[in-house]
C-alpha cells in the first residue's frame, strides 16, 4: 500500500498538538475524520499505530517507528520541493567540484563558508583526483568545475569550449628524511645519484586517459601511493625520495622531519588554474567563477 505524505504529516501534527482533537482543530476537521484516516492507515498496514487503551491515546512502538521514518520522508520531500523551485529560478541542484590533490581541501573551506552565506539550495559535492584524473573528470562530465594543476589539455581532448583561468603556482622541492642516504650527500645532487634511490610517487587517477608521471628518473625504483598526504608521510618515514609541494610540507620542514636537497634540476613549478565548460550556466557556477577569478594561490618558498 502507499503511505501518503499527508498521513505522515497528520501523525506529526498529532504528536505536536498532543491529541487527535487538537490536531483536528488545527486542520479545521472533525475529530472523527482524523480518527477515520488513522484507522484506514492501521488497517492498510495491519499494525496498531496508537494504543487507545488508556485515558489518552499513545503511539505504539510500531507507530513511533513510523513517525520517526515519516519525519525523514517529510524533510526530504520539503527539501526536494525547495530544490525544484531553486532549479526553476536558476540555481543548480548540485555543483560537482573536483580538486587536484595538489590543492588541499582546507584551501576551499573559506570559499564554502562564503557560499553558505548565500543560503543557496545548491548542494556542493567535492572530489579529489590526481594529475590527469581531475581533467578526465571534467571532460567526461563527472565534474562541473576543476581546481588544480594546469596541465596540457591537448593530451586529453580539445580544450575548445573550456574556460581556463590561472590561479597561481605551486613550487615543488626535492625532499628527504634526515635518515635517508641522500640527506648527507653534497649538493647539488646529480640525477644519476638520485636514480639509485627509490622514489615515492602519487598514482595518476585517470581511468581512460594516459596516466602521467612527474619527477621520476628512467629506471628508478618507485613506491606508488594514493595521494600527496601519503607521499609526504612516506618520505618522512624514509621510504623514498621525491618532489613535494612546498606548501604541503612546511610543518615537516620546520620540525626537521624533512630536508630540502638541491639537485642539478631547478625547483619544479606547477601552474594552478580553475576550469569549467563555457556553456555551463547557473547561479552557483557563476558565483564560484567570480570567486575563483579573484583568488591567487602562489605557494613558493620564502
Amino acid at each position: 500500500m502507499t503511505i501518503h505524505l499527508e498521513t505522515l504529516a497528520l501523525l506529526e501534527l498529532i504528536e505536536a498538538r498532543g491529541s487527535f482533537a487538537a490536531a483536528a482543530n488545527a486542520l479545521n476537521k472533525a475529530p472523527s475524520a482524523v480518527t477515520y484516516q488513522l484507522r484506514q492507515l492501521e488497517e492498510a498496514l495491519d499494525v496498531l499505530i496508537y494504543d487507545r487503551s488508556g485515558h489518552k491515546a499513545k503511539l505504539t512502538p510500531a507507530g513511533k517507528a513510523l513517525l520517526d521514518e515519516g519525519r525523514k520522508l517529510l524533510e526530504n520531500a520539503e527539501g526536494l520541493k525547495k530544490r525544484v523551485k531553486a532549479v526553476a529560478s536558476g540555481w543548480e541542484a548540485e555543483l560537482r567540484i573536483v580538486m587536484d590533490s595538489v590543492v588541499p581541501f582546507e584551501v576551499a573551506m573559506p570559499w564554502v563558508q562564503a557560499f553558505d552565506e548565500l543560503n543557496s539550495p545548491t548542494r556542493l559535492r567535492f572530489s579529489s583526483e590526481v594529475l590527469s584524473g581531475s581533467w578526465e573528470a571534467l571532460f567526461s562530465g563527472r565534474a562541473d568545475l576543476l581546481i588544480g594543476s594546469k596541465l596540457d589539455q591537448s593530451q586529453f581532448a580539445s580544450g575548445t569550449g573550456l574556460l581556463i583561468q590561472n590561479l597561481g603556482e605551486s613550487v615543488f622541492v626535492f625532499a628527504v628524511a634526515p635518515t635517508h642516504p641522500l640527506a648527507s650527500l653534497p649538493e647539488p645532487l646529480p640525477v644519476e645519484t638520485i636514480r639509485q634511490h627509490r622514489a615515492v610517487a602519487v598514482g595518476d587517477t585517470s581511468r581512460n586517459f594516459k596516466p602521467l608521471t612527474l619527477g621520476l628518473q628512467s629506471g628508478q625504483a618507485v613506491l606508488t601511493v594514493p595521494n600527496l598526504r601519503a607521499k609526504v608521510a612516506a618520505q618522512v618515514a624514509g621510504l623514498g625520495c621525491g618532489w613535494l609541494p612546498w606548501h604541503m610540507v612546511q610543518h615537516e620542514l620546520a620540525r626537521g622531519e624533512l630536508l630540502i636537497k638541491k639537485t642539478e634540476e631547478p625547483l619544479r613549478r606547477t601552474p594552478l588554474c580553475f576550469a569549467r565548460p563555457r556553456a555551463s550556466t547557473g547561479k552557483a557556477m557563476d558565483w564560484w567563477t567570480q570567486l575563483l577569478s579573484k583568488q591567487t594561490l602562489n605557494w613558493a618558498p620564502q
